[in-house]
C-alpha cells in the first residue's frame, strides 16, 4: 500500500527592520506613542526621538545626566516625556526627568539618595496619574506616585507599601516589571526569591494584594515583563539573566485579572524574555467589512536570545528573529524595539500563512 501524506507548517512572516543610528549606547527604554512617534532612553543620559516613523532620529543629552542609565521612558506626545534612571541612589543615580519642549530641555522632577533605593520602572494611567516602582527598602517595595503629570512625586507611606519576601526584588531590564491597566489598576512582577510573584492594586497603588506564580525565581531570575490585552487577560515573561538561552518555561498567563497565573508554552527562541507587547492587526477584513476587531492581535516577547510571536494568546510561539532586543513597544500594528550597542528595530506587519505542502510517499 502506498500512502500519500501532506505535511503543512505554519510560519510567521515578519521581518524586523534594524535601524542604524550610528551610536553604541545601550538601550532598555522605549515608548511608541503612535506609529510615527517613538521615544527611547539609554545610557550616558541619552534620549532619542523619532516623529516620522523611524526614518530620522534626534538625539538629546540630558544636562547633568552623563552617568545615568535611562531604563524607562513614558511619553504623552511628541513634546512631553518622562525619563527614569536606574542605579544606586547612594551614587545619586535614582532620578526622574521631564521634558515639555520635545526633549530640548529637561527638568529634574525627582531624586533621592536614601539608602537602598533603586528605581525599576514607571507607568501612567493618564496624563496626570502615574506610578514608579523601586526595589524593596526595609522589607517593602519602594513606590512613588504622581497626580500632576510627573511634575512632582510622592513616596507611598511606608505602612501602605507591599511587603517583600527575603531576597525579593524587581528587574529594571525593560521598564515593564510595572504595568498599569485600565482605571486605577497596576501590576508588579518580581523575582529574586524562591518563586516569582505578581502584586496588584486597584486603587492607584494605595493598597495591594499579591499572588504567587508557578514560575521559578532566584537571585537572577523571575518575572521581567508584564502586558495585558484586556481587563482580565494578561501575560508575564521572564527567565534568568545569567542563563539567557536556558530552555525552561518562561511564560505565565492569567485570565482573571492577575489573581491566578499558569505556566504556558516556551517561547521560540527559548531563553530569557524581558519584555512583552501586543500587536494589533489593524484594518482586518471581517464579514466583508474592513474594521478593527478587539480580538485581532498577536503577542510579541523579546529578550537577549531573540523575539517571538504568539498567534494563539500565548499558548505557542514562533520565532521572529535572533536580534537581542531588551524592550518592546507597539502602537497598533507598528512596533519598536531596542537593545545594546545602539540596536533599534521596527516592525510593521506580523502575519501567518501555511508553508507549501510537503508530499511524502510511504510504502505500507
Amino acid at each position: 500500500m502506498l500512502l500519500t501524506i501532506f505535511l503543512t507548517a505554519t510560519a510567521s512572516q515578519a521581518q524586523w527592520k534594524v535601524i542604524d543610528i550610528k551610536t553604541k549606547i545601550h538601550m532598555r527604554a522605549v515608548h511608541a506613542v503612535s506609529p510615527t512617534i517613538c521615544w527611547i532612553g539609554g545610557t550616558r543620559g541619552t534620549v532619542l526621538k523619532t516623529t516620522n516613523g523611524g526614518h530620522t532620529w534626534i538625539t538629546y543629552k540630558v544636562a547633568g545626566a552623563d552617568s545615568l542609565d535611562f531604563r524607562d521612558i513614558h511619553a504623552f506626545d511628541k513634546q512631553v516625556a518622562i525619563a527614569m534612571s536606574a542605579g544606586e541612589s547612594e551614587k545619586d543615580k535614582a532620578k526622574i526627568y521631564k521634558t515639555e519642549d520635545g526633549g530640548e530641555s529637561w527638568k529634574l522632577v525627582y531624586q533621592t539618595t536614601q539608602n537602598g533605593v533603586f528605581l525599576d520602572g514607571i507607568d501612567f494611567w493618564d496624563k496626570n496619574k502615574g506610578i514608579c516602582l523601586g526595589d524593596p527598602t526595609q522589607g517593602k517595595l519602594f513606590i512613588l506616585t504622581t497626580d500632576d503629570g510627573g511634575n512632582t512625586w510622592q513616596e507611598l507611606p511606608f505602612d501602605k507599601r507591599p511587603a517583600a519576601e527575603p531576597g525579593e526584588a524587581c528587574f529594571a531590564a525593560s521598564g515593564s516589571s510595572i504595568l498599569v491597566n485600565g482605571k486605577g489598576t497596576v501590576f508588579i512582577g518580581t523575582g529574586g526569591s524562591k518563586m516569582a510573584r505578581v502584586f496588584r492594586s486597584e486603587d492607584y497603588g494605595q493598597s495591594w494584594q499579591v499572588s504567587s506564580t508557578p514560575l521559578a525565581a532566584g537571585p537572577t531570575s523571575g518575572i521581567f515583563g508584564l502586558r495585558f490585552w484586556s481587563k482580565k487577560n494578561g501575560i508575564a515573561v521572564g527567565g534568568d539573566y545569567k542563563k539567557t538561552t536556558d530552555s525552561t518555561q518562561n511564560v505565565l498567563l492569567t485570565n482573571d485579572g492577575g489573581i491566578t497565573w499558569t505556566l504556558s508554552g516556551m517561547t521560540k527562541p527559548t531563553g530569557l524574555k524581558e519584555s512583552a507587547a501586543v500587536y494589533h492587526k489593524t484594518n482586518a477584513t471581517w464579514n466583508g467589512d474592513t474594521q478593527i476587531r478587539s480580538d485581532n492581535y498577536a503577542l510579541v516577547a523579546s529578550g537577549p536570545s531573540g523575539s517571538s510571536v504568539s498567534l494563539d494568546r500565548g499558548k505557542s510561539w514562533i520565532s521572529l528573529g535572533t536580534e537581542g532586543f531588551h524592550a518592546l513597544s507597539f502602537a497598533g500594528n507598528v512596533g519598536y524595539a531596542v537593545g545594546a550597542n545602539g540596536l533599534i528595530g521596527k516592525i510593521e506587519k506580523i502575519s501567518s500563512k501555511k508553508k507549501r505542502k510537503k508530499l511524502i510517499l510511504v510504502d505500507g
